[in-house]
């Protein structure tokens, strides 16, 4: 029976790019929109689970000071590790989530087509372990497929509910496609406009 390590493993040791991320307009858009969405134009210290062949990651390393990106897949690893060569602050590992969620702080989390491969206990976990890791002015990033993916079961509106949670997590944006569901979470709701004083 094929793991989920090893079919992961297997789709990027036949192909660096399966889901096209370089190439495909819609993933190019859909990044664009993703990262338009981060409220500041800089962040202390980022982190991107599953972060497969570091094309998101690429671009997060420019607006983070720090950046920890990781994935289960040892394929996936060896290829952002290439992408991300020589950016300072920038480092990718190998870590399963959310059993291996990191003991850091972050002000950027972005979780990126990975939530629904998780059973409903660990994407209860993950969530937990966002919260404790997450500063104060810390904002995370969730975004997915809005069609089913077998044979894992969670979707969209599964994984927006489990970020449901009040007084603690602020859905700052929500952007709907029939595609994919973006959305912005963050333990403060002051605006980009409060942030910069302009009201």
């Amino acid at each position: 029976m094929t793991t989920r390590v090893q079919y992961f493993d297997d789709k990027f040791r036949r192909d660096d790019d399966p889901w096209r991320c370089n190439i495909s307009w819609y993933e190019r858009r859909k990044r664009a929109l993703m990262l338009a969405a981060l409220p500041r134009e800089r962040f202390r210290h980022g982190f991107e689970p599953g972060c497969g062949n570091g094309s998101i990651a690429a671009e997060l390393a420019t607006r983070c000071d720090r950046l920890l990106c990781s994935d289960f897949s040892s394929r996936a690893v060896e290829l952002t590790r290439h992408r991300l060569t020589g950016i300072p602050g920038a480092r990718v590992e190998q870590l399963e989530m959310p059993e291996h969620w990191p003991h850091e702080r972050f002000d950027l989390i972005v979780l990126s087509e990975l939530a629904y491969y998780l059973a409903p206990r660990k994407l209860a976990s993950l969530v937990e372990h966002v919260l404790l890791s997450l500063t104060d002015d810390g904002y995370v990033v969730s975004c997915h497929w809005r069609y089913p993916i077998e044979p894992w079961a969670q979707t969209v509106d599964d994984i927006s509910n489990a970020f449901r949670r009040p007084g603690l997590l602020h859905r700052m944006v929500e952007h709907v496609e029939p595609d994919f569901t973006l959305e912005l979470w963050s333990k403060c709701a002051r605006s980009v406009a409060q942030w910069e004083g302009l009201v």
